[in-house]
This record gives C-alpha cells, structure tokens and sequence, in this order.
C-alpha cells in the first residue's frame, strides 16, 4: 500500500475525498490529514508519506509552497493539487515543482481514479530504485568496515545510517535460506527475490520499521544482515533470543529450512570485521551443529571446525555394502557417518571431500561394469549440492537416495554381467565343441568356479553342461552323416569325440539309432 496524507482546509473536502473512492481498492492508504500548509509539512518530515494530495490557498502555507519546502527538505513524495482556481500561473509553478497531476474542483471520481492509477506504478518504482540506491550506500558502508578501511569521522554518520548508533553491541550475522533447490522446486527464486521476501517478512514480523531499515547484504548465497542490541536500538535486548525470533520468522515466511549464524558482540561498529569474521566461522559449524538452525559463532573452549578429510575406511567399507546390496548396513553406514562429521566436527568442506569420494567411487564402480551412471535420477542432486544451501538433514537424506539406487543399479548391472558372460560361455562352447572342453576347463577359461558355472548354466538354459554339449556334438555329427561320406570314426573325431565306440554309444542313446542306421535310412529314401 503507498500511503497518503490529505490536505484541505475545508474538513468536508477532506471528508469527501475519503468517500469519494475505494483508496484501498486502488493501492493506496490514507494515513493522516492536516487543514494548513504548516501542519502538513510536518506531517510529511515525521510520517514520510509517498503521496500527497493538496489544496492551493490554505492558510498559513498554500499549497505551492508546502510542495517548495517539502522538495527543499528531499521529501520524495509525489504531489496532486486539487484546486478551485483555473489559473494557469499555478499549474505552471506546479509543473516546475513536479507535480504530478492538477485537479480542478469540484473533482471529477473518475479523473481522480485515473490519475491515481497511473501514479501507482511510478511511486512503486521510485520505492524500489530508493531502495535499491539505500542498499548500495549500506552495502559500500559494510565492505568498508568489514574491510578496515574507514576514518573514524565516518563512523558516527555511518552507525546512524545503518540504525546501530544507540546499540550497546552489534552483531554480524548471516540468513540461509536451504533445501530450495531444483530437484525440489521447479524454479527457486532468485536472490533479489528472495532478498524482497525476507525484507518484507523483517517488517511485518517487527525487526525493522519499514523495509529500507532492514539491511540485507548477498554473501554467495546468504545474506548479511546487522543485529543490534541493548540501549535504546530497538526491539533487541537479547542477541540470541532475538536471533531465534527473527529466524523462525523468516523461515514461516519463506516456507523453507532458514539458518542464521551469529558472529559474536562488538561494542562499537569500528570492531564490526571482528563479529564478521566470527560469523563466517559459525558457518563452518553447520554440520558440528545439525540439530540447531541457530549457529553461534565457535566456542574457544568448545574448538573450531575440522578440515581433515576423513579417512579412507569408511568409504571402502561404504562401497563394500554398496556393492553387496545390503541396505540395512547401508543405512547404518550413511548414519554412522554423519554421526562422525558432527562428532569430529567437520566443516561443509570436509563433508563435502567425504561425499565426493564416495559419489567417485560408485560412479568408477558402475563405469567399469559398462553401465551409466546417468541412468541414475539421484545423481544430479548429489552432485550438485555442493554449490548449494542444504541442511545436513536434506543431504543425508540426498546421499542415502543415492547409495540406495546405486546399489540397486549395480545389482542389475551385475545380473546382466552374469547373464552376459553365461552367453560367451555358451558361444564359446557352440564355437569349440570339437575341442576336449569339460566344465572345469570352461570354468578355469572364464575365471569362474565350475560348481556354480553348472548351477548358472542348468538355471539359465534349463539343461546340464553336459546334455548341451553332446546335443551339439550329435547334431553336428548328424549333418556330417547327411552331407558326407566321412567313416563314422571319422566323424567321432572331427565332432570332440576321443572314442568312436563312445560316440556310437552316446548317438545310439540320444537318437535310438546307430550312425550308421541314420545314414542308412536316408538313403533309402527316395
């Protein structure tokens, strides 16, 4: 809403004003009202109207010339004189001052409605280029401080323009918005939006009186932001209270996981790098902390974060599982580990080699058994986070997805390796049958242990080695009894048969005939 003050001399022009549109149905609200120039003008230095609409001839102060002093004092807000009077001297000082419109009375509802309605959109884009110029002057007031360099004169005018200079102490703290992310939302909002969201949410919840005081720097990906406390700063008296409020606040607003990491106290804003620094430690904690979505900047006592990358054990014994299909130790596994990177308390880095090991190695593992790994839905997530806000609960539940369905990928790339390779043994045998070939060699041929290639081959063909091979070698021997005139030993021999009596014997059995008897019969007939 762009709010109003109305100025009349004439309490029931004031009153019609009022009446005569729906102020609210249109964008505005009407805030306050004075009869004369001079109780106007103060109204407009203390409430700051965006919109003011007057009367000329008033007493004390006309119109013309509480618009003069309003401009002289940088009032931003938009002027629409309302008069009685068609003097063309007046609507030339009018244009001169940047009025935006001049309404004759008695004021026509429809001219007044238009007018309103094109200055809307103007008033809303002079909020935002203020708001925006507001930022940039803070932000450069921040990067100089956080930087050291600044004179100490400066400090007074700055402390005033960041609304820190009756604060008692002054934290530096960071906002993150987590787990927005686009596996999970079709198109996260940027972080100008985001930015507008939590601004107005500071507002609304009662952290800053309107949104230009509340300060709100992008860090790659978070936000910085000031907390005051004690003296007569605001409504902070308690840093850390004041910090779970405000995060609790902006979290319902955002409909997200929020964190905010508090730096430590400084007394005065030329100590603000120190609170800073101690802010960006308290983001190293995140995954030393998981159960807090308050993070306080580290205790001396308590040791900063651990950078060390864990050791190899894990994600061998991770793979291990991984590749053996268990998923209740893998769920152990995946518990297990977080549960160390909170113990020993690992910074997101640390974490982040940890994951990184573990994805490189599924993906070498699923690689080397000719499969791909971009069959795998949970493999984007897991390996696009890292350039993301995620809470240690959401990444835990992204790692497990993935080890999960890595190891179900495996298990079918594995079934298809075996059933593939029983397909070579088979080629093999039909290409080398006239060979002294028996299971066992076939087995030591295919790096396999023969007891299993023959339960393998029974399950897969319905049929033992052995049948399979001398059906092969008989029918074989058949189409050289039909298409030769080879002796039958011969023929024992070219067929894998080291005994002609055995082969006969083996022809005879399966056929009910003898070789000779087969070929016999074929050529009686005619």
């Amino acid at each position: 809403m762009h709010t109003v003050i109305l100025v009349d001399d004439e309490v029931f022009v004031r009153i019609g004003l009022r009446n005569l549109i729906d102020w609210n149905g249109l964008g505005y609200e009407i805030i306050d009202e004075a009869d004369n120039g001079e109780d106007a003008l103060e109204l407009i230095e203390r409430k700051k109207p965006d919109l003011v609409v007057t009367d000329i001839r008033m007493p004390a102060l006309d119109g013309l010339e509480l618009i003069g002093r309003a401009r002289s004092a940088n009032s931003n807000a938009c002027f629409i004189i309302i008069s009685g009077y068609n003097d063309f001297g007046y609507a030339q000082k009018a244009v001169r001052y940047g009025v935006h419109d001049f309404i004759l009375k008695p004021i026509d509802e429809r001219e007044l409605t238009d007018a309103l309605t094109q200055l809307h959109r103007k008033i809303a884009e002079n909020k935002l280029f203020e708001l925006r110029s507001g930022d940039l002057r803070k932000e450069r007031i921040v990067d100089a401080l956080i930087r050291g360099d600044f004179e100490d004169e400066q400090l007074e005018e700055w402390a005033k323009e960041l609304k820190v200079d009756r604060a008692k102490e002054i934290h530096y703290a960071f906002l993150e918005v987590n787990d927005v992310h686009p596996w999970n939302a079709p198109e996260p909002p940027s972080a100008e939006q985001w930015k507008e969201r939590i601004r107005r949410r500071i507002v609304e919840a009662g952290f800053a009186k309107a949104e230009e005081d509340a300060f709100l720097k992008e860090h790659h990906g978070r936000f910085g932001l000031l907390i005051a406390c004690g003296g007569a700063s605001g409504p902070c008296s308690d840093a850390e209270a004041y910090a779970a409020e405000l995060r609790q606040a902006v979290s319902d607003a955002v409909g997200a996981v929020v964190y905010l990491y508090l730096g430590k106290p400084v007394p005065r804003l030329a100590a603000l790098r120190d609170s800073y620094l101690s802010a960006k430690d308290a983001l190293q904690l995140k995954f030393a902390r998981p159960d807090s979505q308050v993070i306080y900047c580290p205790d001396p006592v308590e040791g900063s974060a651990n950078y060390v990358v864990p050791d190899d054990a894990f994600r061998r014994q991770l793979l291990e599982s991984i590749e053996e299909k268990d998923a209740e130790r893998i769920a152990q596994q995946v518990e297990a580990t977080f549960r160390e990177f909170k113990e020993r308390r690992f910074a997101p880095e640390a974490v982040k080699s940890a994951i990184r090991q573990v994805v490189a190695g599924v993906l070498t593992l699923i690689r080397s058994m000719e499969g791909d790994e971009r069959m795998l839905t949970a493999l984007e997530p897991i390996v696009s986070w890292q350039d993301l806000n995620v809470s240690p609960g959401e990444l835990k539940r992204l790692f497990l997805d993935f080890v999960l369905e890595s190891a179900e990928e495996i298990a079918r790339l594995r079934k298809d390796c075996v059933k593939g390779g029983i397909q070579k043994i088979k080629s093999y045998i039909e290409a080398h049958y006239n060979e002294n070939i028996s299971l066992k060699s076939i087995a030591s041929i295919f790096f396999m242990n023969p007891v299993y290639l023959g339960q393998l081959f029974k399950k897969t063909y319905g049929v033992h080695f052995n049948e399979f091979l001398l059906q092969i070698r008989i029918g074989e021997a058949k189409k050289l009894l039909r298409r030769t005139d080879l002796r039958v030993y011969e023929i024992a021999e070219k067929v894998g048969f080291g005994s002609a009596d055995y082969f006969v014997t083996r022809f005879e059995k399966l056929e009910r005939m003898t070789p000779t008897e087969y070929r016999n019969k074929l050529l009686e007939k005619k």
